[in-house]
């Protein structure tokens, strides 16, 4: 019976023989190992080429910026979770990167499919700022929120927006992207009533599709940053115990509303 499109499983990125491991074509012992860095490793498996200049420098940038935050819900929930199960580091790290969605973590891929919508009806021949208008103008008529605007801490544009802006100009990647956040940033105040200054989860988009990386894979970005993160509060939670703390503090602080 043949389920989906293909009845025969298919794969480009790895084989191996008793003797070899090939890796996008390359042997993964002789050209890889010791030849290759990780971000140059994850990219070539995402895909299957070797990044540019400008490509290695925004990717290595963007998976610096977004891994540490502090003792954000993800940090906390790993934690906690860690403080349980000490035997069980897979599951701690699993249990801070489950809630990665449009509000925690997630959001660089909405935004992502954001700007390459807007990009796209610009390559048709519309004008950014009235693409932009509209499509702010028809998300808050929608009560949608836009993705990767404000943020809780940082009111004013969050510190590692121009941090990367400035990894993309001085490594030559294409700034179409970053054009169009930054209309948006613009657009937002009249529109919507209030200043939204863009973050992070915009910044990590706009800089990345101006280096051709794939726009399927923005979530990926933030996961595999903050997976780093969360084993270093795991080791450090092995030595310097704060889940049951966090515990602690979350219980004190909750009101009871029942009868």
């Amino acid at each position: 019976m043949k389920i989906g499109r293909e009845s025969v499983p298919k794969s480009a990125i790895c084989t191996s023989t008793a003797d070899t491991i090939t890796v996008r074509g390359k042997d993964l012992c002789t050209d890889l190992i010791g030849h290759t860095s990780f971000t140059d490793y994850f990219y070539l498996l995402l895909t299957g080429k070797t990044p540019s200049a400008a490509a290695r420098a925004v990717l290595d940038a963007t998976l610096v910026s977004i891994a540490e935050h502090g003792f954000v819900p993800s940090v906390q929930a790993s934690r906690m979770t860690y403080a349980a199960a000490p035997d069980a580091l897979q599951g701690a790290v699993a249990a801070g990167i489950l809630g990665c969605g449009p509000v925690i973590l997630g959001a660089s891929q909405n935004a992502g499919d954001l700007f390459h919508g807007i990009a796209k009806q610009v390559d048709e021949g519309q004008a950014l700022d009235s693409v932009v208008r509209e499509t702010v103008s028809r998300m808050r008529a929608q009560k949608q929120p836009i993705p990767g605007y404000g943020h809780p801490l940082h009111k004013e544009r969050d510190p590692r927006v121009d941090a990367l802006f400035k990894v993309a100009r001085d490594s030559g990647a294409d700034l179409r992207y970053i054009a169009i956040a930054e209309a948006i940033e613009a657009a937002i105040p009249d529109i919507v009533g209030k200043t939204l200054k863009l973050n992070v989860s915009a910044a990590i988009p706009a800089v990345l599709l101006g280096a051709e990386f794939p726009v399927t894979a923005l979530r990926g970005i933030p996961i595999l940053a903050r997976t780093a993160s969360l084993i270093a509060h795991l080791n450090e939670e092995a030595t310097q115990p704060a889940g049951f703390a966090l515990s602690y503090h979350a219980s004190q602080a909750v009101e009871y509303t029942g009868e």
